[in-house]
């Protein structure tokens, strides 16, 4: 980066998320037939943290008027709600099936993840992805680590990214750095249902719009094969 570029943009939840469940060891992605349901609540839930969107009751949200956010990742989820009050599960499956390709672009820009190309029989060109070598990944999955296996008082997205990444369904995949046990289970548990702790500052509002966004990712997550 030159003196004079501009500071990147921190990354967003969905962004996050997708590199937690980019698997470094295939090159693939875990949980990739529920994953656009996973993203848009990602997008959703940070939406929620920015105090974008609110709760509308009845299992609908609605945007907070005049928070539009610039970011080209979460405004069509804002735009989406600005019409009316909508229920969660409606908006995942509006906004969620053209998330996965922006996301995985900004992982690559950002370096989190690169692309490979490769020779399949000598003949035939594919592209591979694998981890950047920025380490971005391995500190989230550390964060995650610490609130799931040693209990650790999250702050509110750290916290919300680990319920996603419940709710996907992926967890067992983990189970190199964050071993599939009970404990680990329970507390995947409490985090979906929005019981962060009093350190994951945040008003009663956001865990329970969040809460009910994961909720919806969960639902979605049982109906829908995973892979």
């Amino acid at each position: 980066m030159t003196a004079n570029a501009p500071e990147p943009d921190p990354p967003t939840l969905p962004e996050d998320l997708l590199l937690l469940l980019f698997q470094p060891s295939s090159g693939t992605i875990a949980g990739e037939n529920t994953l656009f349901y996973v993203l848009a609540g990602a997008v959703l839930a940070d939406l929620t943290l920015g105090q974008r969107v609110e709760t509308a009751g009845r299992g609908r949200v609605q945007v907070v008027e005049g928070a539009a956010p610039s970011d080209d990742l979460l405004r069509p989820a804002w735009d989406y709600l600005s019409g009316k009050p909508r229920g969660v599960q409606t908006l995942l499956a509006a906004v969620g099936p053209a998330l996965r390709q922006p996301v995985l672009e900004r992982l690559v820009r950002r370096g989190d993840i690169e692309r490979e190309d490769r020779r399949v029989l000598g003949l035939f060109r594919t592209t591979a992805l694998r981890e950047g070598g920025n380490g971005r990944r391995a500190r989230l999955l550390e964060e995650v680590r610490q609130v799931l296996v040693d209990g650790a008082e999250p702050p509110a997205r750290v916290a919300a990214l680990a319920a996603l990444l419940s709710a996907s369904g992926t967890l067992p995949q983990f189970h190199r750095e964050i071993p599939w046990k009970s404990s680990v289970i329970e507390r995947a548990k409490e985090l979906e249902q929005g019981n962060w702790g009093a350190g994951a500052a945040g008003e009663a509002v956001t865990r329970t719009v969040t809460a009910t966004v994961v909720n919806s990712v969960v639902v979605a997550s049982t109906v829908i094969p995973r892979s």
